[in-house]
Formats: C-alpha cells, structure tokens, sequence
C-alpha cells in the first residue's frame, strides 16, 4: 500500500454469514491487485463468521474485522460504519455470499481515472454453487451510463458491484431505518445519481450473485411496498408516477432475475 493508504476500500457487511463468507474473501484475495483493504462489520452474528474473519486477518493484515455489539438488523448500518473507516478515497461493497471476478477492482479502477465523484458498477450473473463458476478473461468492456430515471424505471445497479468515492457515500449515507431494510441500497443510488448524473455500467460480468433462500429481499410483495414508499418520497414525483416506476421496477426485476439470471 503506498503510504499506508490502499487504493480501494472493499466494505463486506456480514451476519451469521459462515457458510460462504471465506468463499467471498477469497475472490477479494485472489484479485489481480493487491492495493485493497478488507473491512468486514460483523453485525453480531450468533454463528462462527467472526471467528472465520479473525483467522483469515491473522494471514493477512489487509483484511479487518469491525465486531459490533449491537444489532443493526441489515446491512444498512454495517455498512455505514465500514464506509466511515475506510482509508481509501474509493469505496467497494461486496456483501458476505457474493463472489467477484479477479478483475474486478482493476477494471475499475482503470474505469475510474482521475475523476474526483466516481460512481461505477457491473453487470452481474446468478449463481448457487462457487465451484461452478468459471472466470472468462476480460479485454475490452464496453460500459452505458444509469441516469436518475433509468435507475428509477428499473434497479439496474447491484450493490455488490459498486465501486464508488468515499465521499458521496458520507454525504449520501445509507438509510439506517428499519423501513428501508431491502431498499436502502436502491434509496442510496438514487440519492446520489440526483448529484452525480449517472453511475457507469461496465458491461462485464464482474460480480456473481448468490441466489439462496431466506434473503432479505426474497418477499415480492413485501418488496413492492418498500419500493413504491422510495419513489413517493423523491420530491415533485406524483402518485401515479410511483405507482408506475413501481410497476416497471417489479416487471423488470422479474424479467431480469429469473429469466435473464442477472443484471
């Protein structure tokens, strides 16, 4: 690390994560750059995941381990406090059963450049086995850019994929309130593509998603309403024009997750 700062802090929330949780360190590990740091908030989990990340940090002092000893109930909170200890100006979020390509971060960050509010994310692809997965090379990678109202008509932007500057995320943080809970990350991107304009789409398959059971977003009605309570809060949006972003935004996640198997 140049002058003890990384070049980009890598922010994993984690609960009762053990089964999967050193399958997912070991894709930050096995990255084509080392210059990262690991910052794992432990959101006091009952199970061994603290344990697990206390074993991989004794190898290797990139990786840290924040144990918290109050429950945030989601990965808002965790992440909030991963983001204030972060030593880098960039920051990346990998959630605690998802898996990245080795070029992930070197990619981009090359994307990154010398811009001073960078927000950047990826294609993504489903998957529910890591010993299945198999990482292409990647060369040239084409890239759109997610304006305020494609993002708004449709998430298009996964979590798990975002590199992003520091300092939209302290300004932008992530909503704590249990009402957000399976919404704050789709809130957040919003937010913040109201000051930044657009996130850019590397149009590579950078993150792999684990589909399992028992995820915090799997209710689709539940998801519905927190949805519509998003798009009715941004201001000079009518109720019929939440009501239809609504809609567009379930059809296409339908479309999207279950026939596509990504995004």
């Amino acid at each position: 690390m140049t002058g003890g700062q990384p070049k980009v802090s890598v922010v994993m929330p984690a609960y009762n994560a053990s089964n999967y949780i050193e399958a997912t360190i070991s894709s930050v590990l096995k990255q084509s750059i080392s210059d990262w740091e690991l910052i794992v908030v432990d959101d006091c989990s009952t199970d061994d995941t603290r344990d697990k990340v206390i074993a991989l940090a004794e190898n290797d002092p990139r990786i840290r381990l924040i144990a918290l000893d109050k429950n945030f109930g989601g990965p808002a909170g965790p992440r909030n406090m991963g983001v204030r200890a972060a030593r880098s100006d960039f920051v990346a979020f990998l959630d605690s059963d998802d898996i990245w390509h080795p070029e992930k971060l070197r990619i981009q960050l090359a994307s990154a450049g010398n811009e001073s509010s960078v927000f950047i994310c990826s294609s993504m692809v489903d998957f529910s086995d890591e010993l299945s997965l198999q990482f292409a090379p990647i060369n040239n990678v084409a890239s759109e850019k997610i304006s305020y109202r494609r993002q708004s008509v449709r998430a298009q932007i996964p979590t798990s994929s975002v590199l992003i500057s520091k300092a939209l995320l302290l300004k932008a943080p992530f909503e704590e309130s249990a009402a957000y809970k399976a919404v704050e990350d789709y809130h957040c991107w919003l937010r913040i593509l109201q000051s930044v304009g657009y996130c850019l789409k590397l149009k590579a398959p950078l993150l792999y998603y684990r589909k399992s059971e028992g995820q915090i977003s799997g209710s689709k009605v539940m998801m519905m309403k927190k949805v519509l309570m998003v798009h009715r809060e941004f201001p000079g949006r009518s109720l019929l024009t939440a009501y239809v972003f609504t809609l567009t935004h379930v059809l296409g996640g339908l479309y999207f997750r279950f026939l596509k198997k990504g995004m």
